[in-house]
């Protein structure tokens, strides 16, 4: 898929970026706050231990994951991997003794790197043991309830995280036929021994849980390739044995209800074992789950629809009783942990625990918190526009709790201060961020860049901004940055979520351009010099919204869709388009005419820079070249830079640092925040 891009290299005028050094010449300001941005250092995977007494987390250091355990409060915090050798350490899962750690290590073993699942017991200052070999792809360790087991999702000798986000595999042989990788549910004793591959290898499992019996699983699971067929995944259960058949108790596609055609996420048991509950709704990809809360019976049937209505998003959520669960949800741009009764057909918000201007999360997965096995304690880490990230640990309460680490304590905001901005468009109700300019003065006009989300099923909110793609840092630049959460996003209840279905940058650009009335009437925002941003869905809207109204004046599209036609024919992950536009292109094909920038094309004056990864799978390179080519052939100012080996989220830090810087240097020359 990429080869035919790659021949127009030697004729067009792109930015190809093996070498870094190629770029301009980068502005004193621009340097300073990318050294700056990388300096925070991420934690991820938080673990509380069930007895709450102490804390595992991952810490990436110099470009390396490394296992800390700490006390509950943060103390004696001190690394029990491996300490030697170049290692990786990830997914640390405390076993139901509190005693013992289980981990994955990747160490390089001569001129390869070895994958090892490793245990170590954290109250005897002893070395870890090895539990198995693994070679492949291995992720989500979890232990089964009576401690003697370990169960993980594993693709025997894969190759890759199966993921749109990441890079695909490059084009060869039959596609879709060779080099299939089925990701599978395994497990491997406490003692440790041989891996057992407990899934079919027909089904490629995406989620799993434990029956609180520990004799069942159940697991979300489609059949292959993993990477498209997401979105189109059903419940199983099974027994917990090598071979067993699982049974097929829930399909999206047949059900009856508010369910239908929709995604499902995070299965987890109920206490008595009878009911598994899960989050179903419309979601643009696996990890940003968010929807109502629903159960079904483990025997199957139709599922019920605790939430229906709701004002809120949940995107996580634990049973903390036979009728309590805890809720981590996305309220208005903010995230909330709250507490919900439930009985047979409703789940009902008994109180909201606490509400945070803050994203927070395990560090590895949005909303995900760790609760101690009798859910008084909980642990997560917490990132927004004031604070960088840190592990929160404490009670569960109506107060959230302190921060127990000091990983990043000494970064300070380079940006201005935040704020939520609110409006109402069309009957609904609005929200979006606000960054003020670093040194604010009222006195003066200052430009305003707006960054759209991804997704569209996501959110917008405040976190500590990392190197890489964002909108956070052009406040430290001079600019406003506006990032609204329009219709499609999560935050407002299911019903909001879904209003865009089949509108693709219609309607959420209104609600964007009412949103910008809103800001321009009481700040001095200057309408003339409105800039625009995004990734992903972003991109899509930067390159769409130019062709729909001239009010901005310079354009960064981050890999972006140009066409939604010839889209469908090049992506990888065709099948989230179903749920969005009610049919296939070859059904309706108007309807993706419609919301397709090139359809437009010579409405386009703003001067873009367009960027993108040459392996990206969920919006591929072609559609940046169309878009691109497009602008060039009609005179607007544009610049394409691929970067080679990088898929739809980038993972090379110089290829991070250089899209961000590139994306700064455009606005200042076409967008100069001082006049």
């Amino acid at each position: 898929m990429q080869h035919p891009a790659r021949l127009l290299l030697p004729l067009l005028a792109i930015a190809f970026v093996p070498a870094l050094h190629a770029a301009p010449a980068v502005d004193p300001r621009i340097d300073a706050l990318l050294t700056d941005l990388g300096k925070v250092r991420a934690i991820s995977a938080v673990q509380l231990s069930p007895d709450g007494t102490q804390l595992a987390w991952v810490v990436r250091t110099d470009g390396k994951d490394n296992i800390e355990v700490a006390k509950a409060d943060g103390s004696d915090a001190h690394r029990v991997g491996t300490k030697t050798g170049d290692c990786n350490e990830t997914e640390p899962a405390w076993s139901p003794d509190s005693h013992h750690l289980a981990f994955l290590a990747n160490c390089v073993s001569g001129s390869s790197r070895q994958k090892d699942l490793l245990i170590v017991d954290t109250l005897a200052k002893e070395s870890p043991h090895h539990m198995a070999t693994l070679p492949g792809v291995a992720q989500d360790l979890s232990w089964s309830r009576d401690g003697k087991s370990l169960g993980f999702l594993y693709v025997p000798n894969g190759t890759r995280r199966a993921s749109a986000v990441y890079a695909a595999k490059p084009a060869s042989g039959e596609i879709g036929v060779d080099g299939l990788e089925v990701q599978r549910v395994a497990a491997v004793d406490a003692t440790g021994g041989a891996v057992r591959l407990l899934t079919p290898e027909n089904v490629y499992a995406y989620e799993f849980a434990w029956s609180p019996d520990s004799r069942l699983i159940a697991y979300t699971g489609a059949p292959p390739p993993g990477d498209n067929n997401w979105w189109l995944a059903k419940l199983y259960v099974q027994n917990a044995e090598s071979g067993a058949k699982g049974s097929a108790i829930l399909d999206p596609s047949t059900v009856k209800g508010s369910l239908h055609g929709l995604q499902i996420a995070l299965p987890r048991w109920s206490p008595d074992g009878k009911r598994i509950a899960f989050i179903g709704g419309l979601m643009s990809y696996q990890g940003a789950t968010g929807g109502d809360l629903y159960a079904v019976s483990v025997t199957g049937g139709e599922p019920t629809n605790l939430t229906p209505g709701t004002r809120v998003t949940p995107s996580w959520f634990a049973w903390t009783g036979s009728q309590q669960m805890v809720v981590a949800q996305v309220t208005n741009g903010q995230s909330q942990v709250a507490q919900y009764d439930v009985d047979a057909g409703k789940a009902t918000q008994s109180r909201a625990l606490f509400t945070l201007p803050a994203s927070i999360g395990d560090g590895s997965a949005e909303m995900a918190l760790s609760l101690s096995a009798d859910h008084t304690k909980v642990a997560f880490v917490q990132s927004s526009y004031a604070e960088a990230p840190e592990v929160r640990a404490g009670a569960l309460s109506s107060d959230a709790p302190p921060a127990v680490s000091h990983i990043n304590t000494a970064l300070k905001p380079r940006w201005g201060k935040a704020e939520s901005v609110e409006w109402d468009n069309e009957g609904r109700h609005v929200q979006g961020w606000l960054l003020y300019p670093a040194d604010y003065d009222p006195k003066k006009s200052y430009p305003m860049i707006v960054t759209v989300h991804g997704g569209p099923s996501s959110a917008v909110i405040p976190r500590w901004p990392s190197v890489g793609f964002g909108g956070v840092p052009f406040s430290a630049l001079g600019y406003f940055v506006f990032m609204p959460n329009p219709r499609g996003s999560f935050g407002q209840g299911e019903a909001y979520v879904q209003a865009n279905r089949k509108d693709f940058g219609h309607g959420d650009l209104r609600d964007i351009l009412t949103g910008i009335d809103t800001i321009e009437k009481k700040l001095p925002v200057d309408d003339k010099r409105l800039g625009l941003t995004g990734w992903s869905y972003g991109g899509f809207m930067s390159m769409f919204i130019p062709t729909q109204t001239q009010r901005f004046h310079a354009v960064v599209a981050g890999a972006g869709i140009a066409n939604w036609q010839s889209y469908y024919g090049q992506n990888l992950i065709d099948q989230w388009m179903i749920p969005f536009f009610g049919a296939s292109v070859y059904d309706d094909p108007q309807a993706y005419a419609k919301s397709s920038a090139i359809n437009f094309i010579k409405q386009t004056k703003s001067p873009t820079l367009v960027v993108v990864g040459d392996r990206d799978a969920e919006c591929p390179a072609p559609q940046s070249f169309e878009y691109w080519h497009a602008l060039r052939a009609l005179g607007v100012p544009t610049s394409l830079v691929v970067y080679p080996n990088e898929g739809h989220h980038f993972v090379d830090p110089d290829h991070q640092r250089d899209v961000l810087q590139r994306a700064l240097m455009w606005f200042e020359k076409y967008l100069p925040a001082s006049k």
